[in-house]
């Protein structure tokens, strides 16, 4: 499985449709609903995310912002109007950094989903090159972002249909039968007022292989910016590891996102 990292990317829509998801390749939303479609196994990669690294010239867009947290960085993202903050050793990205996971064996440049200015958790935390071409692959331990969600119906359908796609993209694929995803979206208000709809999605006992191949697990934040567009806040991460990602932190987090300025998408 690919993570892939790209600044200022164009928007593209995957239009081969995964069976039991809906397949959110756009950061606009835009989505192409089920299907029998089964993506293959990958031919570069068998198991954990890669990142093919790209930086952006542009400033990280939340140096000027204050965090809420004391000692946090914000992550701000002006497409869709939103901040966030992470702990001070997080890696921020630009905001038109795009990140996002390729379907094994699918074409290049058509990912199943992608969230842009996103933050890292440890990005180096697994390095491999399972595929044996000379390039080793970074697996960051976790990561977050946002992405616009147009088209879903209310909150509770964004929260829902992104969280397992994280987990699938990155940890499973092309395996669904390990994915455990909520059923029902529970209601969330975040600390600033934002309200919305948080689903999770989990592994377990996933059947990917490769020296960075863990379980993983996914939460997504549906809710709406001030443009009154959908928006998703989605955070994924390996699980059934030491270093976990610990869900209080993960929900300490998510309790700072807010609405920032105008959005620009």
């Amino acid at each position: 499985t690919k993570l892939v990292a790209v600044v200022a990317a164009s928007a593209v829509v995957l239009t081969a449709a995964v069976t039991g998801f809906l397949v959110l390749g756009d950061d606009d939303g835009k989505a192409v609903a089920g299907g029998d479609a089964k993506p293959s196994a990958s031919a570069s990669k068998s198991a954990s995310p890669k990142e093919s690294a790209a930086t952006g010239e542009n400033p990280r867009g939340g140096e000027e912002l204050k965090p809420t947290v004391p000692g946090w960085k914000v992550v701000v993202n002006p497409k869709w109007g939103t901040a966030f903050d992470v702990p001070a050793d997080w890696e921020v990205e630009s905001p038109d950094t795009f990140i996002g996971f390729e379907e094994d064996g699918g074409e290049i440049g058509k990912p199943l989903i992608v969230m842009s200015a996103p933050a890292y958790y440890k990005s180096k935390w697994c390095v491999s090159d399972d595929d044996k071409d000379g390039r080793e692959d970074e697996t960051a331990l976790a990561a977050v972002g946002t992405k616009g969600a147009n088209g879903a119906k209310d909150t509770d359908e964004v929260a829902l249909n992104h969280s397992p796609i994280w987990v699938f993209g990155g940890y499973t694929q092309p395996d669904k039968k390990s994915i455990k995803a909520d059923e029902k979206a529970e209601p969330y208000t975040t600390a600033s007022g934002v309200e919305g709809s948080l689903a999770w999605a989990r592994s377990e006992n996933t059947p990917a292989k490769g020296k960075c191949a863990t379980d993983g697990k996914a939460v997504t934040f549906g809710f709406k910016n001030s443009n009154g567009d959908f928006v998703a806040w989605s955070l994924y991460g390996a699980s059934g590891v030491d270093d976990e990602l610990s869900e209080d932190t993960i929900m300490k987090i998510l309790d700072t996102v807010r609405l920032e300025g105008t959005p620009t998408g």
